[in-house]
C-alpha cells in the first residue's frame, strides 16, 4: 500500500494530521456562528496496476464557503469486486474520522459554542459513494456501509448528497 505523504490540496502539500486541523480550527474561527459541517467521503478508481483512493475531508460552512484537502492511498493491484471496493472506500472514510477524537472534536464544539444563540451549530458527516437508485449497482450494499458510519458517530449521506465522495475524491482518483 503506498500512502502519499499526509494530507493536501491545491495549495498545500505534504500535510500531517495535526496541520489538517489547524487549518479546520481557523476555518471555524473565521465565522465561529455559522452552521459547521465536517465531512468525510472516499471515492476510489481502479487503473491498471493499481486501485487509488481519495479520502477528502472538507470543512463547510453553510452557504459561506469551505477548506478542503484529501488523503490518497494506492494499493498495489486492481480490485475487482464492488463490495471490497466499497468496503475500503467506507474503511478509509472511518479511518481519518478516527483522527477527529472526542478532545478534537471538543475543541471544535468549544469554539462555537458562545455563538450557539446566534445560530452556530457543527456535525459530522461521512459521505458514501452509494446510491439507491434502481441502476445503481451499490444499492444493496447501502444499509450496511451507513451502519458503520454511523457506527463511530458520524451523520451518514449517500448520492445525490454525498458531494465530498461523489465529486471532490472524485476528481483526484483518475
Amino acid at each position: 500500500m503506498k500512502l502519499q505523504k499526509g494530507f493536501q490540496n491545491l495549495s498545500k502539500r505534504n500535510m500531517d494530521f495535526e496541520e489538517v486541523f489547524q487549518h479546520i480550527l481557523s476555518f471555524i474561527k473565521v465565522q465561529p456562528n455559522g452552521t459547521h459541517r465536517l465531512i468525510i467521503g472516499t471515492d476510489s478508481q481502479v487503473h491498471s496496476s493499481y486501485t487509488r483512493f481519495i479520502t477528502g475531508v472538507v470543512i463547510q460552512r453553510e452557504g459561506k464557503g469551505v477548506w478542503a484537502c484529501y488523503r490518497s492511498i494506492d494499493i498495489p493491484r486492481k480490485i475487482e469486486t464492488l463490495q471490497e471496493k466499497i468496503s475500503l472506500e467506507t474503511n478509509f472514510t472511518q479511518e481519518v474520522a478516527s483522527m477527529f477524537t472526542s478532545h478534537k472534536q471538543k475543541q471544535m464544539i468549544n469554539l462555537l459554542l458562545p455563538y450557539v444563540e446566534k445560530g452556530a451549530s457543527f456535525k459530522m458527516v461521512g459521505h458514501l459513494d452509494l446510491g439507491l437508485g434502481a441502476k445503481n449497482k451499490t444499492r444493496i450494499y447501502v444499509e450496511e456501509m451507513i451502519k458503520r458510519i454511523e457506527s463511530i458517530g458520524l451523520e451518514a449521506q449517500i448520492k445525490p448528497d454525498s458531494f465530498v465522495a461523489s465529486s471532490y475524491a472524485n476528481k483526484y482518483t483518475k
